[in-house]
C-alpha cells in the first residue's frame, strides 16, 4: 500500500542519506533504494517502482541516479528530481573531486604508489567479478552469446568505434524483436494498459531547455578560451560520452581510457586503472571516475590558470556534461514511461545492447589485466593486423600476488568491495615497507 507522498522537506532528509551510503555500484544502489522507499517509506509501490527501473535500463547513463531521479519527480515534479538526483551524486562527487587533488600532488610518493598497487589489483579482481556477474544474467540465449562475443572481437583486436559497437548491437536487437523475439527472451507483451495523455508541447519545451543547459557551459568556454582549450575538449568528450553510456561505467570505460590516453594524453593507462579504484571506494555513480579523468586532463593542460584551479574547472565541466543529459531524459520522457513499457523494439534494441555490453567489459577486463599486469608493451603484426602485446620480461610479480589475493577475498570469502580494496591495499604498503627501496 503506498502512503500519502512526503513532504519536500522528508524527500531531502531521506535522499541526502541515500546519498552518503549508497556504495556497491548500481545493483547495491538499486537494493538501497527499494528497501528505503518501497518497503520502508512506501513512497512507490512495488510495481511502479519496476516500471521505472525497466525504462531507466533503456536510457543511456547511470540507471541508479536517474532511477532516485525519476522517484523525486514521481513525488515532487521538477523540484524533487532535481533534489533526489543531485543529492544521489554529491556526496561521491565531493569525495572524487578530493581524492583527484589528493592523486595529482601525491601519486608519485613511493607510498602512494605501493598502496596504489594494491587498488589497482583490487580493481582488476572487481571487473571480473562484475564481467561473470553481469554474463550470468544477460547471456541467456544464443543469440545475445554471439553478440557478446562478436563485441569483444571487434573492440579488442579491430579496435572498433565504441558507439558503433553500441548503436550496431541495438539494430540488431530493434529488428530481431519484431520478427524473433524468442531468440532474445522477450517476454510475451500482454494489452496496453491506459496511459495518461501527454502534452507534447511541454515535452518539447523540457527537451529544448535542458538541451541549451547541457550545452551552456561549454559554449561559454569555446567563446571564452577558443575551440582548442583543454576545457572544450574535455565538455565535447565528455558530451558524446554521455550519448551512449548502456550498461553503465564498466561499459565504456575501455572505450574512455582509449580515448583519454591515447587519443588526448590526459592520462597513462595504469593512472586510469588508479581512477577506477578511486571511484569504487566513494558513494555514488560509479561513472563519477569521469570526474577523475576531467580533472587530471584540466590539471595538466592549465593555462591561463594555475593546475589546482584548472583542474577543479575540468572536474565540474566534466560532472555537468555528464548528468545534465540525465536530468534530460528522465523530465523529457518520462511522461511517456507507460507507453515505453510496451514498445516490444526498443526492448529488444536495449536486451541486445545488455549483450553486447558483456563483450565491452571483456574487453575491459583485458585491457585493465594487461595494464595492471605488465610495464611495457610491443607492437606484433599478424597479417594486415597490428597489435600491442605486453612483454612478457615485464611482468610485475607483486601485482599478480596482490589480484590473486584480491581475487581469494572476492570469490572465496565473499568480502565485500570496500573491504577487499582496503585489504590489498594494505597489502601493497607492505610489499613498500619490507621490499627493497
Amino acid at each position: 500500500m503506498q502512503t500519502p507522498a512526503p513532504s519536500f522537506a522528508e524527500l531531502l532528509r531521506v535522499f541526502g542519506r541515500i546519498g552518503l551510503i549508497n556504495f556497491g555500484g548500481p545493483a547495491g544502489q538499486i537494493a538501497l533504494m527499494h528497501k528505503t522507499l518501497v518497503d520502508e517509506k512506501q513512497w512507490i509501490e512495488e510495481d511502479a517502482y519496476l516500471r521505472a527501473l525497466n525504462f531507466c535500463h533503456l536510457l543511456p547513463g547511470p540507471e541508479a541516479q536517474q532511477l532516485a531521479t525519476y522517484i523525486g519527480w514521481k513525488l515532487h515534479g521538477l523540484r524533487g528530481g532535481l533534489a533526489a538526483g543531485l543529492l544521489f551524486i554529491i556526496p561521491g562527487a565531493v569525495v572524487v573531486l578530493g581524492l583527484s587533488i589528493l592523486y595529482a600532488y601525491a601519486a608519485d610518493l613511493s607510498p602512494v604508489a605501493a598502496a596504489l598497487l594494491g587498488v589497482k589489483a583490487a580493481v582488476l579482481a572487481i571487473v571480473v567479478e562484475a564481467l561473470l556477474r553481469i554474463a550470468k544474467r544477460a547471456l541467456g540465449t544464443r543469440l545475445k552469446q554471439v553478440i557478446a562475443l562478436t563485441a569483444f572481437i571487434a573492440l579488442a583486436v579491430f579496435s572498433a568505434p565504441f558507439p558503433l559497437v553500441v548503436l550496431g548491437a541495438g539494430l540488431i536487437g530493434f529488428v530481431v524483436a519484431a520478427r524473433r523475439p524468442d531468440l532474445l527472451a522477450l517476454k510475451p507483451g500482454g494489452a496496453a494498459a491506459p496511459a495518461a495523455p501527454v502534452r507534447i508541447r511541454g515535452v518539447l519545451l523540457t527537451i529544448s531547455g535542458w538541451l541549451a543547459l547541457w550545452a551552456a557551459p561549454l559554449a561559454l568556454a569555446f567563446l571564452w578560451l577558443g575551440p582548442d582549450h583543454v576545457l572544450v575538449e574535455v565538455g565535447v568528450f565528455f558530451s558524446k560520452l554521455a550519448m551512449v553510456t548502456f550498461g553503465g561505467a564498466y561499459a565504456v570505460l575501455s572505450y574512455m581510457a582509449q580515448e583519454a590516453v591515447s587519443a588526448h594524453g590526459w592520462l597513462k593507462p595504469a593512472e586510469m586503472v588508479d581512477g577506477l579504484g578511486l571511484a569504487e571506494t566513494t558513494p555514488g555513480p560509479l561513472i563519477l571516475v569521469t570526474e577523475y579523468v576531467g580533472f587530471l586532463a584540466g590539471f595538466r593542460n592549465p593555462a591561463p590558470f594555475t593546475p589546482l584551479l584548472a583542474g577543479t574547472l575540468a572536474a565540474l565541466m566534466t560532472l555537468w556534461v555528464t548528468f545534465a543529459p540525465c536530468f534530460l531524459w528522465i523530465f523529457g520522457f518520462a511522461p511517456f514511461i507507460e507507453r515505453l513499457q510496451h514498445a516490444r523494439r526498443l526492448q529488444g534494441a536495449l536486451a541486445a545492447i545488455t549483450a553486447a555490453v558483456v563483450g565491452v567489459i571483456g574487453n575491459l577486463t583485458l585491457w585493465f589485466a594487461l595494464h595492471v599486469l605488465f610495464a611495457r608493451f610491443e607492437p606484433r603484426g599478424f597479417g594486415p593486423l597490428t597489435l600491442s602485446l605486453p612483454a612478457p620480461a615485464s611482468l610485475d610479480w607483486r601485482a599478480v600476488v596482490l589480484s590473486l589475493l584480491a581475487a581469494v577475498l572476492l570469490f572465496r570469502f565473499r568480502v565485500g568491495v570496500i573491504r577487499t580494496i582496503g585489504a590489498v591495499l594494505v597489502a601493497g604498503l607492505a610489499f613498500y615497507v619490507v621490499g627493497p627501496r
